[in-house]
């Protein structure tokens, strides 16, 4: 499909830095033809607004970027939900729960109701809890509510991991599951090289440190945000090709948090994902190991919806 054709429209509730990020990802990626900022802080907002319009003017296709409101946003064919307090310092995802869970309800009250076609793609954290709370709140299919969950995750790891073998990140297939959070683990039996097993695609003498790369998978965000007080480029590339594939349909195969009817919640598995939201899932094939840690992520996360 080509930018130019592009008639689709992305509403990104929540335009700080993370927001305002996605929005200038979605920019120089043109999948939509108009993307809609929504934030009750309005002089935040236009002010975004004006600065994000002053970066089209050196893209293939014209891009509106323009204030819009909650009732605006549940027509779009994507809603990115970033809105939320920030993760301070010392702050793990889920001390966030309750204030964005009350922010969450609030503003999917004010967006309903949803078009027929929209997603709800959550971005906000504890990502995986927001996104269960979202489909019990929306009045839209669950295969609709999706969030963000490990694919950043999942691609800094094929990052490392490529480093680490002296191949390119493209080459390498690996997944972060469960939950986004302490919780998380990776599947290392389905890990592998240009389609080949790691055991069998890397170098003889190459050693895979595979706890250290889990682990600063695991701490990379924390460690990002105790330095510069964020991160947000690496969510506006992961949200701006989650948008692409979905709204032209690609049906790629990508990690994201999604409803699991036999865990009870939504973490982050393999799905198939387009136009309709999450398609189908994968089975993943996980040794014995492994599914007992994504039984013990799914009930990490159910404490916190608990609690």
């Amino acid at each position: 499909m080509s930018p130019r054709n592009l008639t689709s429209s992305i509403a990104i509730v929540g335009a700080g830095d993370v927001g305002a990020t996605i929005a200038y990802s979605l920019i120089l990626n043109p999948v939509a033809s108009e993307i809609l900022l929504v934030d009750p802080q309005e002089e935040v907002r236009d002010a975004q607004v004006q600065d994000l319009s002053d970066s089209t003017f050196h893209t293939n296709t014209s891009t509106n970027v323009r204030a819009g409101t909650h009732k605006e946003a549940g027509q779009c064919d994507i809603i990115v939900f970033t809105a939320g307090a920030k993760q301070k310092k010392g702050e793990s995802r889920t001390d966030l729960i309750g204030k964005n869970k009350s922010i969450l309800q609030s503003a999917i009250s004010d967006m309903q109701p949803f078009a027929s076609n929209t997603i709800l793609l959550l971005v906000a954290n504890p990502v995986d809890v927001i996104t269960y709370f979202a489909q019990q709140y929306a009045d839209l299919p669950k295969s609709r509510v999706l969030g963000s969950g490990t694919f950043l995750d999942s691609a800094r790891l094929r990052g490392a991991l490529a480093k680490e073998a002296g191949v390119a990140a493209s080459s390498v297939n690996a997944y972060v599951l469960g939950e986004h959070g302490e919780s998380q683990f990776v599947a290392w039996s389905r890990c592998s090289f240009g389609g080949l097993p790691m055991e069998i695609a890397l170098p003889k003498d190459a050693k895979i440190d595979k706890r250290r790369l889990e682990d600063e998978t695991r701490s990379k965000a924390g460690k990002i945000i105790e330095s510069k007080g964020a991160t947000n480029y690496g969510i506006g590339g992961v949200v701006a090709r989650l948008c692409r594939s979905i709204l032209f349909d690609e049906r790629e195969v990508l990690c994201v948090s999604s409803w699991q009817e036999e865990l009870g919640v939504c973490l982050s598995m393999p799905v198939v994902l387009g136009r309709e939201g999450v398609v189908r899932g994968v089975e993943m094939g996980l040794d014995d190991s492994e599914k007992g840690k994504l039984r013990k992520s799914a009930e990490a996360i159910k404490e916190v919806i608990n609690a």
